[in-house]
């Protein structure tokens, strides 16, 4: 889909307003009406589908962590906790979980929940191979005891299960009729706090409040997103008291933020990563040391005060400082020379990389052109494509790309910082990489229970991935957002989940 041009201010509140008088899209939940209190958001760009279990673009989950659930949850310090089932066991032999559902609940439709529709939801994501069948790596069965009992079935010891299932809504409960009429790309049902009650393409989504939430009703009767990619416009409009809650806030402008009485800004560390990878399906990617040199050419201290303005610290590996999961990894300080002799060993003379990035992550444009500048030295020229995101993902998932950047977003385990983007079968390992050391290392650590081998797994795996490159890793970001101080209730996360069901507007 195409993100819309950015919006005068005065334009942003009028498209606020149209949007607040939108139709209902056949959710059962009526659209609040004049004098009940919506929460406004902008969000940095347009979901490219509502369908929690095949979209992959975090602007997509900012909207669905609102109206799904999963089975469990992380908490604010990304521990899982009870949602969808308010208990679980574990057998003796650690391969069979038995999970035991909440009942009373119901999907936004009016339709009840049970155990059918988590087999359903869990054999959709198996079955049809999508984007997050890699989580289920070890699940050979789900089968409903009965209507409030599941049992998941693993043919080996899997102690991530719980962030598997939890950790995002990618894995969230969804109701078959909704499904198999096609309609959960654009007007999804859930069982969640807040329920669609319109889209507009190109403009915004309206979630009204679910009275019959099982966690309670929400304290706001909705809220209305737009699509703001162009920060200076969204932090224009939360100063003008035309919106309340915003994510697209240049990290130039976070100081200037901060000074502001009227506004609330939180900043968090993020267990997310932004990277560089390389298509090693093309030469000269496939050669390790042409992926070696570009990553001794550049600079990263440069490219973090670029793209995030003193916000992000410098990592040369996935797995942030503050994790458990740390491994210390310095091998690629800036060395041309040392650029140049790995290109001469691999008989590489000057050529020109396709780098793609994308305008709805303006970090990325941001760093793409020192990035340019600094491999031009070595004799690359770098020819920068900047699209949209949901062109972006097209063009990554079709392998159209020499180069591109982009975050990684919401990780907790650590086989969601490696697994799916560098196993040989991960279902995000876009780049090609292929390295059966690595793999073996990945399919242990799945299965591995003592938490300190575990550790050294994952340490010897993430230090294997980086010396080959698969991913150029950059920086480790901040979680940045700004909202008005008559928001309260709302808690800033690590794993970027945007919930709004327990905020209230005073």
């Amino acid at each position: 889909m195409k993100h819309r041009l950015p919006l005068a201010v005065g334009a942003l509140a009028t498209a606020l307003a149209l949007a607040l008088t939108g139709c209902s899209a056949g959710t059962g939940v009526d659209v609040p009406s004049g004098g009940h209190t919506i929460l406004r958001a902008a969000i940095a760009g347009e979901p490219d589908q509502l369908d929690p279990q095949k979209t992959s673009s975090y602007f997509s989950f900012e909207v669905l962590e609102n109206v799904f659930d999963t089975l469990v949850e992380p908490d604010e310090n990304l521990e899982m906790q009870p949602a969808l089932a308010t208990s679980w066991d574990l057998s003796d032999d650690q391969l069979v979980w038995t999970f035991h559902l909440r009942s009373g609940v119901t999907f936004q439709d009016g339709t009840p929940f049970t155990a059918a529709d988590v087999v359903y939801s869990y054999d959709r994501i198996i079955d049809d191979k999508l984007a997050n069948s890699w989580r289920f790596s070890t699940v050979t069965d789900v089968t409903a005891v009965d209507d409030s009992t599941v049992t998941i079935t693993v043919s080996a010891p899997t102690p991530n299960l719980l962030s598997s299932i939890g950790g995002f809504k990618g894995m969230a409960i969804v109701e078959k009729a909704n499904v198999e009429s096609g309609d959960i790309a654009t007007k999804p049902i859930g069982t969640g706090p807040f329920a669609l009650a319109s889209y507009t393409p190109g403009d915004s989504i309206e979630l009204t409040a679910n009275p019959h939430y099982w966690g309670g009703a929400p304290k706001i009767d909705g809220i209305d997103y737009t699509f703001v990619s162009e920060g200076s416009t969204a932090i224009a409009a939360l100063k003008a008291g035309e919106i309340d809650w915003t994510d697209s806030i240049p990290a130039q402008q976070l100081d200037s933020l901060k000074s502001d009485d009227s506004l609330t800004v939180g900043t968090t560390p993020s267990n997310d990563y932004w990277y560089l990878a390389m298509n090693e399906k093309r030469a000269p990617y496939d050669d390790v040391r042409v992926r070696q040199a570009i990553a001794y050419a550049v600079d990263r201290d440069a490219i973090a005060q670029v793209a995030a303005y003193g916000t992000a610290t410098v990592n040369e590996l996935a797995i942030p400082k503050g994790s458990a999961w740390y491994t210390k990894y310095d091998t690629y300080s800036t060395d041309i020379d040392k650029a140049r002799s790995l290109l001469a060993a691999a008989g590489v003379g000057p050529f020109t990389m396709d780098l793609l990035v994308s305008s709805d992550y303006p970090e990325t444009v941001s760093a793409a052109q020192l990035i340019a500048d600094e491999l031009q030295p070595l004799g690359i020229t770098v020819k920068i494509r900047t699209l949209d995101f949901a062109s972006w993902l097209d063009e990554q998932d079709s392998g159209h790309f020499d180069m591109l950047m982009m975050g990684w977003l919401g990780n907790i385990d650590p086989d969601d910082f490696y697994y799916s983007q560098h196993h040989t079968g991960g279902g995000s390992n876009a780049q090609g990489y292929s390295n059966p050391e690595v793999d073996k290392l990945l399919d242990a650590g799945r299965t591995e229970t003592d938490v300190d081998a575990r550790k050294k797994i994952y340490a010897q795996a993430a230090t294997i991935i980086a010396d080959d490159v698969s991913y150029l890793y950059l920086y480790n970001p901040s979680v940045i957002q700004a909202y008005s101080t008559k928001l309260s209730g709302y808690v800033v996360r690590g794993d970027r989940a945007v919930r709004f069901r327990d905020v209230s507007l005073g």
